[in-house]
């Protein structure tokens, strides 16, 4: 034991590799993680609202309220995870992002289906999935997370 760490054990920590000197982050994977970050910030908008409305609504609607909310936040937090991922360049973090941009077309669908002011939603939801997603396959962002294609042996060293 040297300096009071178990054998095998170091003091260094593992440290993220530095990207400043690295090429700069494409445009497009900076918009992707604002796409994914907006939506983000939109679900949690919308699950504080709910918990609002159930805590100081109709009691009828309170648990249903409740319950939404909580999901709503909940499930903010795979967006959020995976726009500052992206935003540091981890190459899981595109599986989220495209599975987020998947997730948001049925509902972008279903608003548009609606016969109210949930359409103009809808046409926005979709947009920025549609965006995202073509901003997520780009090969420059695929380039840019790390992510080789399957059987490109050339690239490893």
């Amino acid at each position: 034991m040297a300096d009071g760490y178990p054998a095998g054990v170091s003091a260094e920590q593992n440290r993220v590799p530095d990207t400043s000197d690295a090429e700069p982050r494409p445009g497009r994977l900076t918009a992707a993680a604002a796409l994914a970050a907006l939506e983000g910030l939109a679900l949690a908008a919308g699950g504080v609202w709910m918990l609002v409305r159930g805590v100081t609504g109709d009691p009828d609607d309170r648990q249903q309220a409740v319950t939404g909310g909580i999901t709503l936040l909940v499930l903010a937090l795979l967006p959020l995870l995976a726009a500052r991922g992206l935003l540091l360049r981890r190459g899981w973090s595109r599986g989220p992002a495209i599975i987020t941009q998947i997730m948001a077309l049925p509902v972008a669908y279903s608003l548009l289906q609606a016969d109210s002011i949930a359409i103009p939603a809808g046409i926005a939801l979709a947009a920025v999935a549609v965006t995202a997603l073509v901003l997520l396959v780009n090969p420059a962002t695929t380039r840019a997370l790390g992510i080789r294609r399957p059987g490109n042996v050339q690239d490893e060293k």
